[in-house]
Order: C-alpha cells, then sequence, then structure tokens
C-alpha cells in the first residue's frame, strides 16, 4: 500500500542519515580518546576554539536538519494532499474520495458512510469544517451501543439534506469490533472526531496513525491498493477499556462496497461481529 510504502522509504532514509551522523560523531571521539590518551604524548591544545570549524559543523547539522523537515513535510503533503480538487486524485479526471464519517467514544468506533454527495450538500450549506446535523442522533446511538453488554447496535440514519448514510459500530466487548469498510483502488477519505476524550485511530498494516479530538474534525485521505481486513486499534490512552478499542479494517472490490453501501442503506442496523 502507498502509505506503507512511502513510510518505510523516509523511516529508510531518516535512519541512514542519522547512522551516518552518529558514526561521524563516534568516530571523532574516539580518535580524540585514543589521539589524547595517556603516554600519547600530545599535548592540550592552546586555542580554546576554533571559530571555523565549529562553524562549518553547524551549517552541516542545520542543512541536514531543514532537509529532514522539508522531505518528511513533502511526503506527508504527497499522501494528504488540502483540498477537494487535490482530494478527488492528483490525476484531475479521477472520482471523488469515498468519505467515511469516523466517530470514537469510550471504548469503541462509529463508521458512517453518507450517501454519494451528502458531504458535497452539508459544505455548501454550511462551509468546509461543517459536521453532520445529525451528530447528537449518533452520539446517542454510539452510547447505546457502548453500555449495551453484548448488544452491538448500529443504524443507519437520515442526514439533514435527506440523503441516507449506511452506519456500523459496536461496544468492542466479547470480540465483538466494528468494520470500516472501504473500496480497493478508491481515495478514501476519513473525517475524524470524538465524542469525549482524545482518541487515536491506527492501523498498524497501513503504519497510519490520526488523532481524534472532541469538538474538532481531522481529515485525511489514503487508498488501499488491495482486498483483505486488517486489525485497527486505538493508540491513544483514553480510560479503562482502552486495551479492547480495537476495529477492522476491510477492503473489497469497487462494486462489492457498492452493494454493501447500498444493502445498509436500505436494511437497516448494522452491528460489529464477533472476531
Amino acid at each position: 500500500m502507498e502509505q506503507r510504502r512511502v513510510f518505510a522509504q523516509v523511516l529508510t532514509v531518516e535512519t541512514v542519515i542519522a547512522s551516518v551522523v552518529f558514526l561521524l560523531v563516534l568516530t571523532a571521539l574516539l580518535y580524540s580518546l585514543i589521539r589524547r590518551r595517556a603516554g600519547a604524548g600530545v599535548g592540550p591544545s592552546p586555542r580554546s576554539e576554533r571559530p571555523r570549524l565549529e562553524v562549518s559543523y553547524l551549517a552541516a547539522l542545520v542543512v541536514i536538519a531543514a532537509g529532514l523537515v522539508v522531505y518528511t513535510a513533502s511526503a506527508n503533503d504527497w499522501m494528504h494532499p488540502g483540498g477537494d480538487a487535490q482530494a478527488a486524485g492528483r490525476g484531475g479526471g479521477k472520482a471523488a474520495p469515498v468519505e467515511v464519517d469516523v466517530t470514537a467514544f469510550q471504548w469503541c468506533w462509529k463508521f458512517t458512510h453518507p450517501a454519494p454527495g451528502a458531504h458535497q450538500a452539508a459544505r455548501s450549506g454550511h462551509g468546509p469544517d461543517a459536521r453532520p446535523a445529525a451528530d447528537a442522533h449518533h452520539a446517542a446511538e454510539a452510547h447505546h451501543a457502548a453500555d449495551g453488554g453484548h448488544g452491538s447496535g448500529g443504524a443507519h440514519g437520515q442526514r439533514s439534506d435527506g440523503a441516507r448514510a449506511a452506519t456500523t459500530t459496536a461496544n468492542c466487548r466479547d470480540g465483538r469490533l466494528p468494520t470500516l469498510v472501504v473500496p480497493t483502488g478508491r481515495t478514501v477519505r476519513i473525517n475524524l472526531t470524538s465524542l469525549d476524550v482524545i482518541h487515536s485511530l491506527w492501523v498498524p498494516a497501513l503504519r497510519y496513525k490520526m488523532d481524534a479530538f472532541p469538538d474538532h474534525t481531522n481529515s485525511f485521505t489514503f487508498t488501499v491498493d488491495k482486498e483483505g481486513r486488517w486489525i485497527g486499534r486505538c493508540a491513544e490512552f483514553c480510560g479503562d477499556r482502552h486495551h479492547a478499542m480495537e476495529f477492522w479494517l476491510k477492503a473489497v472490490s469497487p462494486e462489492e462496497y457498492d452493494d454493501w453501501v447500498s444493502q445498509h442503506q436500505q436494511d437497516g442496523p448494522t452491528g460489529g461481529a464477533a472476531a
């Protein structure tokens, strides 16, 4: 997957640079210790400072640090382009991203798949940072699922623009985890928020992690290249059952995804499945 490839590339470059710097410093230290060791017959230098040398290695460190910052920021910008036009695809003619509203709560997750065009309609009426008008209803559903023992509940709701949304949620107890379903080969935009405390959505297989804050929405995009199922979890300590706050990320073909969304918009509540 692209996220994993970029992460591995950035980590490799930074590890190599850090290793080279470490070896240079270690070599200089060992040289100084050996050359100035007792019995070597070399006295201390009469100079208390060497401005040219000090400025040179300071400049080298600044260049290296600046290069790492620019390289890392460029990789991050490549993986998370800003704006609707960029998020729609880098080729200009690609389809708009599939959007999923992800809500974290103590101690599980809720994934809402709006009907096509729902987010665009909401943005045109309320601005780019508008949150769904049904958030209060969704919050009640999520807390009901969290308090429901074995009963992992879900619902499909109706947004303020009349479009139906397919929702999956659970209580993350007894192996009952919600599943985030996404299509392969298409850009997916996650709109991430929290109902209570700070959480962090983490999918180790994707090498990706993003914090979820109350009263704030973080958005990011990613693309899954192949079908499969991977475990995700909360990476920010959030209370007693933080350890159990997991979910499944399931990637299916675009056709199967469209069928899944249509079915869950029509058939009603969808809960978590035992792992």
